[in-house]
């Protein structure tokens, strides 16, 4: 039976996924023979995969083995139209909750921006940066062209941690214009030895476009950045 499209054939992929998860919590795998070795390693990197675009499914592991063992024998027991249905409606659903996500995610994101706005110390820019000084340094500031060596440890708003150089005990490297638009702009105002805490509008940040699952869309984003040099 041929696949009518690639949206059939996506879902057919992260109900796989789904599957392979949830078998894997039931039941113990020999992963010291080469073939499970394979077919886990399959599994692992697809779910990942779905896990970083946020694509999840409420997904019957008995109906989806019922579909896969009738597939094999040709013995499918609903019509190619009936199928295309269901997968349509669950797309549907899925854009549907997704873009609710979106309002509420950034209506979300610009109370607490406003609120954060009267707090005291906090400064906002015109583009609708917020920063609050920790600590202050006396170095040099840098430019739009040069890297800098700097700690941050970034979370959301309600303290979920996402990312931290901090957590891994090591500084990072970059340069001041090949990040998200909230650190070049504040990067630009900071000097060696600063340590500002940015919060970070959704537009200032990745926006509707997350690149991981742990920052929601539009979400604002909380950094602790301390600029330790100028390279």
């Amino acid at each position: 039976m041929k696949t009518c499209t690639v949206t059939a054939k996506l879902l057919l992929l992260t109900v796989t996924a789904v599957s392979i998860i949830s078998a894997s919590a039931q039941s113990e795998i020999d992963l010291e023979d080469a073939r499970n070795q394979i077919g886990y390693s399959i599994g692992v990197n697809i779910g990942m995969n779905l896990m970083q675009q946020g694509i999840t499914a409420d997904v019957r592991l008995d109906a989806f083995m019922s579909g896969l063992s009738d597939a094999l024998d040709d013995t499918v027991q609903m019509d190619e139209s009936a199928m295309m249905t269901a997968i349509q409606s669950f797309v549907q659903q899925q854009q549907e909750a997704a873009q609710s996500a979106l309002t509420d995610n950034l209506a979300a994101s610009e109370a607490f921006l406003a609120e954060n706005a009267q707090k005291d110390g906090v400064v906002q820019l015109a583009s609708g940066l917020q920063y609050l000084i920790l600590e202050s340094g006396d170095g040099e500031t840098p430019t739009s062209t040069d890297s800098v060596l700097a700690h941050y440890h970034g979370t959301l708003t309600d303290g979920s941690v996402f990312d931290s150089s901090v957590d891994r005990g090591e500084p990072a490297t970059f340069g001041v214009s090949q990040v998200i638009a909230g650190w070049t702009e504040a990067l630009q105002l900071m000097k060696e030895g600063d340590k500002w805490r940015l919060f970070i509008p959704p537009g200032l940040a990745y926006g509707e476009a997350s690149p991981t699952a742990a920052i929601p869309p539009n979400s604002a984003l909380i950094f602790d950045v301390e600029l330790l040099e100028i390279r």
